[in-house]
């Protein structure tokens, strides 16, 4: 498809053309990006121990998520779905720019790895496909307009029994100063403009979007050590959180 990006209600131009132009350093783990990297090393840790404990899997099995068909929402340049993949699930990622799914669908093809990659809004997949068994909505909800009608729409996408993992960044006091005044503009972690604070979401506005259809299995926040920049856990979900939901079998 040679469109270079979609349109939908929870679409901002400005996401888009902000990405666009970053498009092509997806995989350069010493640019823009590097944070995101970082990041995914920990995130996996936790989708793969949840989602096995979850699913009655062994988390130390090869390929722990075979036969598993995963969602991965704005998937940009493939780097979490690439480690789906690895460890054995059908992976679909969409996007909703051209030239991120351009970058992603190279690497995969040079890393030798399936992954079905779409151009595709949530929006247009709750309408033709659902049934996933797992869902994951990571760092993604920060970046839409309309977020309450962009969960319900997520949240149709999960098959009954599934599984929805959302990662993102709480809107507090603190998450400005740390996220977007630390990250952005005094360590320069990440480009200027990459976070608005009016966007960043609270887990309870998560937990109203995904409504009475889905129940939450496990939450941690997430912090970050600005010295050698390591992840780890942490009970207090002010700045970093990740959750794991589970969609009601009824």
């Amino acid at each position: 498809m040679s469109t270079a990006h979609l349109s939908a209600p929870s679409i901002d131009p400005e996401e888009v053309a902000y990405f666009e132009r970053l498009a092509h350093r997806w995989w350069d783990t010493e640019g823009p990006f590097w944070p995101l990297h970082r990041l995914n090393a920990f995130r996996v840790d936790y989708i793969r121990r949840h989602l096995c404990a979850a699913l009655d899997r062994d988390p130390n099995a090869e390929r722990p998520f075979a036969d598993l068909r995963i969602l991965d929402i704005g998937c940009g340049g493939g780097i979490l779905s690439e480690s789906m993949a690895r460890l054995g699930a059908q992976v679909t990622g969409i996007d909703i720019t051209e030239k991120n799914l351009q970058v992603a669908r190279m690497h995969a093809q040079w890393s030798e790895l399936e992954i079905d990659y779409r151009l595709a809004s949530v929006e247009q997949l709750a309408e033709d496909e659902a049934g996933f068994d797992v869902v994951l909505n990571m760092e993604v909800v920060e970046h839409v307009e309309h977020l309450p009608d962009f969960l319900a729409d997520c949240a149709r996408l999960a098959q009954p029994g599934g599984l929805m993992v959302v990662s993102s960044i709480n809107r507090t006091p603190a998450a400005w100063v740390m996220a977007i005044l630390g990250a952005e503009y005094i360590l320069r972690w990440l480009p200027r403009g990459t976070h608005h604070y009016r966007k960043l979401v609270r887990p309870a506005e998560v937990a109203h979007g995904l409504g009475a259809g889905y129940r939450l299995i496990h939450e941690t926040g997430v912090r970050v050590n600005p010295f050698n920049r390591a992840f780890g856990y942490t009970r207090w979900k002010g700045v970093n959180y990740m959750m794991v939901w589970q969609r009601r079998a009824d």
